[in-house]
């Protein structure tokens, strides 16, 4: 299966499918020097499968985690890439999650002022959401992605066979923004996930679905000047708690998105987004207090001005925006705490 994203000056295939590892160099032009990025928590298997069909590859493995995505790591792959003799006609290939294919490029973004790289997601999470769409970055004093540019991938490869090798905790990790997108955009494929009794049957479908429905919205707002911010359901008061975990790793990115998605949502779509979180373990409510999830909430990128936009989801499928001041949203955060 293949989805095709074009924009202004820019296109690029989305191959879906069991076993796509094993044909990287059909799907990628490997025929040039490419660095292949992973870290250090994927399977070696995946990134040397990618490497021997380099035609002259090189490998660097980053530390795993989001305290990898920092400005040290950039500058590791940037003096690797100075190092190799790289040009601008050279390529990097990310072989790993979301941090591993953020940071990669954006290296990509800024070595020469611009080359290409190839994504090969090995998590749910970086597969349904970070490996398109062209949003690379690092974290800066404490805020996520602060620091990035918009350089999209040359062609991404999308192999489920890898989730094979990802824990339990790490796949509803991903779950959380399939659910996201599909609450908010996506009807049928929320009653999919709701009815599925074999999920691993399905998943290759969902993973398409899921990815489909990323592409439309980038599509028509590749700047993320307006629709693309419905992708952020759930982000907003999500990365604060993923913030005041960080220390102790209580919640994952996934994970705080779900909890974060309990504050926005409301109406009949409430009880059956907290219906399917449970059905993957995943967190819908958090221990921090509403002033320290103040804070941090209206650091958020997301911010305009003096207001915080957060999507509110009532009915399944459907969405709407919302402005808030700092007192309405920390009304909003306090009664989600007063209902829990």
């Amino acid at each position: 299966m293949t989805l095709r994203f074009d924009s202004p000056g820019h296109g690029y295939d989305i191959s879906v499918g069991r076993g796509l590892l094993a044909e990287a160099s059909r799907l990628f032009d490997l025929n040039r020097k490419v660095l292949v990025v992973t870290d250090e928590g994927v399977p070696e298997e995946y990134s040397r499968k990618v490497l021997d069909q380099c035609a002259a590859g090189s490998l660097l493995v980053i530390p795993q985690g989001e305290g990898a995505k920092s400005f040290a790591t950039l500058e590791t792959i940037l003096s690797e890439l100075l190092r190799l003799g790289f040009t601008r006609s050279d390529a990097i290939v990310a072989v790993g999650g979301g941090v591993t294919g953020d940071v990669a490029g954006f290296a990509a973004a800024c070595y020469q002022r611009g080359i290409d790289y190839y994504n090969v997601p090995t998590t749910l999470l970086s597969q349904v959401d970070s490996s398109v769409g062209g949003k690379t970055a690092v974290n800066f004093m404490g805020v996520k992605n602060i620091v990035g540019a918009f350089h999209h991938p040359s062609g991404v490869l999308v192999d489920p066979d890898v989730l094979d090798t990802l824990s339990p905790r790490l796949f509803a990790e991903g779950m959380a923004e399939v659910i996201k997108m599909a609450a908010t955009l996506d009807a049928a494929l929320f009653e999919r996930i709701e009815a599925a009794s074999d999920l691993e049957a399905s998943l290759p479908e969902i993973i398409y679905n899921a990815l489909k429905i990323k592409l439309d919205v980038v599509s028509r707002d590749p700047s993320e000047k307006g629709l693309r911010a419905v992708l952020n359901f759930g982000h907003t008061i999500g990365h604060a708690i993923e913030a005041l975990g960080a220390a102790g790793r209580q919640f994952l990115h996934g994970e705080a998105v779900a909890a974060g998605m309990m504050y926005t949502s409301e109406g009949p779509a409430r009880p059956r987004i907290e219906a399917l979180l449970h059905r993957f373990c995943l967190p819908t409510s958090d221990d921090y207090s509403a002033g320290d999830l103040m804070r941090l909430a209206v650091s958020d990128k997301k911010r305009h001005g003096s207001l915080t936009r957060l999507v509110l989801c009532d009915e399944i499928g459907s969405y709407r925006f919302c402005d808030f001041t700092d007192a309405m949203l920390l009304t909003l955060i306090q009664k989600r705490k007063d209902e829990k």
